[in-house]
């Protein structure tokens, strides 16, 4: 992997020059204008605080950036990893979630290390979706204190909206109005004026500014550490060490959401670049940077499609891009933290709701919904709930089980379609070719013969009826199990007892040595056996009263 990734370097940054500098140095300013906003809206959606994430988009930029396996690759905070943390901070507090950070980051070595960086292709695209808008459920609802100015109780998302009728719900009429304010400008932003200054950023400035000069009475972020080295980070005199073994499950689902984060979004960005994603060096690197990022008091990172999109509309040329807009965030940290102590929560809610409403992949909702494909819908659905009742490793095992299911049953149908011969079709005057095969019937066997599909072949008798001869066109039949083996071993005894002719045409290999193993070849003979139904046809084979019928 090492040779590899430097292989890597050395194209990627052959020809450099001041030229492409200047194109990196722009993308990566691009980009941190972009990641600000959304840095302190996934800090606070976690259930940690806007520096936390602010942090996370710094370190993430500078370490996973520098080893990545993909140039355009932009790491930081992202609402899919701060959903799926606010139930792990609420349940086990900061340093149990820096716990499971690391842990999730000693995975994603190990996967990369194991050559893991393929196990994606494994997860249906309607899986996908369907945990990713049940993400962006769970965002949303995470949400609605900070939108609505309200109280809840609970540790989940689900929790908190049933503590509501309890607790009552009762809006802030100012907080709503600064929110809404958020939401419109995202929505009806043009989206040219988007591409040099994203509506998210301006919205926080003005829902800023007004809370400043309107002393408005609303939840702000609060104090940002001029600081790398958050006071909140991971001290291991105070981890309950006893938590730690059930900290595992949160840590596989932190290390498979990245995996999927991750990989996806550089399959999707590496398509549009031509520049295919290194995904075991992508892997290594998000394993690298979530080791890292507890012990500056961050949250678990993985690639983000949005910024990375940004940094290639915008012309990153080199990993730069990702150092430098981490870099821009570090400036701004320092020389904003007085002023982005009074950010309204009210105004990173209403990002996080346009976020949470964009993050659904509509196009391929409408897709599935639309051509009515029940597989991909159950698989969609499923799949969402799961995310929103349980949690992310619920729902992929789930949906992926589902998937294996749904596919098994789609692999193992069997299909036989039956009919009469007519010998007048091969274009053959012959009188006696037309007399012997007078009554003789073709069956089209198409599918898998296994255990599952042996009631399709035991109609088998049924269907044919009486005749003189039988062929089975088995060409469909890729494989065969011994449970249909036996079934079609003993239908064909019964037919040679009663005399009829039965020959089988375009057998594949595999399902030819499952024959013979299971004794089918020894009942008719070698003789029985065609590539095709027509050369069978036109072979002169004795009549079935003349055939000696096996004992």
């Amino acid at each position: 992997m090492g040779k590899q990734f430097l292989r890597q370097l050395r194209q990627e940054f052959r020809g450099y020059n001041g030229a492409k500098l200047s194109r990196d140095l722009m993308a990566g300013l691009t980009v941190a204008a972009v990641a600000l906003p959304l840095a302190l809206a996934f800090g606070v959606s976690a259930g940690a605080t806007a520096a936390c994430g602010l942090v996370t988009a710094i370190i993430a930029g500078l370490v996973i950036s520098a080893l990545t396996g993909g140039y355009y690759q932009i790491s930081g905070p992202t609402g899919a990893m701060a959903a799926i943390l606010g139930s792990l901070i609420a349940g086990y507090g900061m340093q149990g979630m820096f716990v499971a950070a690391f842990l999730a980051g000693i995975l994603l070595i190990v996967a990369a290390v194991l050559h893991l960086g393929n196990l994606t292709a494994f997860v249906p695209a309607p899986v996908i979706t369907g945990f990713t808008s049940g993400i962006a459920v769970v965002i949303a609802l995470g949400q609605i204190d900070n939108f609505f100015g309200t109280c809840s109780e609970g540790g989940s998302a689900l929790s908190k909206l049933i503590s509501y009728g309890r607790l009552g719900f009762a809006p802030d009429v100012t907080t709503t109005v600064v929110a809404l304010f958020v939401v419109l400008l995202m929505v009806f932003f043009p989206k040219k004026w988007n591409a040099v200054v994203p509506a998210s950023l301006i919205g926080i400035i003005i829902a800023t500014a007004a809370t400043l000069l309107l002393d408005l009475e609303i939840a702000t972020v609060g104090e940002i550490p001029q600081t790398l080295m958050l006071p909140e980070r991971l001290n291991p005199t105070k981890i309950d060490w006893g938590t730690v073994p059930s900290l595992l499950a949160p840590a596989f689902s932190i290390a498979v959401l990245n995996m999927l984060e991750s990989l996806l979004c550089g399959a999707s960005v590496g398509r549009a670049t031509g520049v295919k994603l290194n995904n075991d060096q992508e892997l290594f690197a998000q394993g690298v940077g979530n080791l890292v990022l507890p012990l500056f008091g961050g949250i678990p990172a993985t690639a983000a499609l949005a910024r990375t999109s940004v940094a290639v509309r915008s012309g990153a040329q080199t990993r730069l891009t990702g150092i430098f807009h981490a870099l821009g965030l570090l400036i701004m940290m320092f020389v904003l933290a007085p002023v982005i102590r009074y950010v309204p929560l009210a105004a990173l809610a209403g990002v996080l709701m346009v976020t949470a409403w964009r993050m659904n992949e509509w196009h391929a909702i409408k897709y599935i919904f639309g051509h009515r494909f029940k597989g991909a819908i159950a698989k969609f659905v499923v799949t969402m709930i799961c995310t929103i009742a349980f949690d992310l490793t619920v729902a992929i095992v789930v949906g992926v089980g589902l998937g294996l299911i749904l596919m098994v049953a789609c692999l193992s149908r069997l299909q036989i379609n039956y009919e009469r011969v007519d010998m007048s079709r091969l274009k053959n005057d012959d009188a006696a070719l037309a007399a012997r095969y007078g009554n003789a019937m073709v069956a089209y066997v198409t599918g898998p013969l296994l255990f599952a599909n042996i009631s399709v072949l035991e109609e088998l008798p049924e269907r044919v009826g009486n005749c003189d001869t039988l062929l089975l066109s088995m060409r469909g039949v890729p494989s065969m199990d011994v449970s249909a083996a036996q079934v079609l071993l003993g239908l064909l005894e019964e037919y040679r007892n009663r005399g009829v002719d039965v020959v089988i045409c375009g057998l594949p290999s595999a399902s030819m040595t499952m024959m013979r193993r299971a004794g089918i070849v020894d009942l008719l003979g070698e003789q029985a056996f065609y590539w095709s139904v027509e050369r069978a046809l036109l072979d002169n084979r004795p009549a079935p009263n003349m055939t000696t019928i096996a004992k």
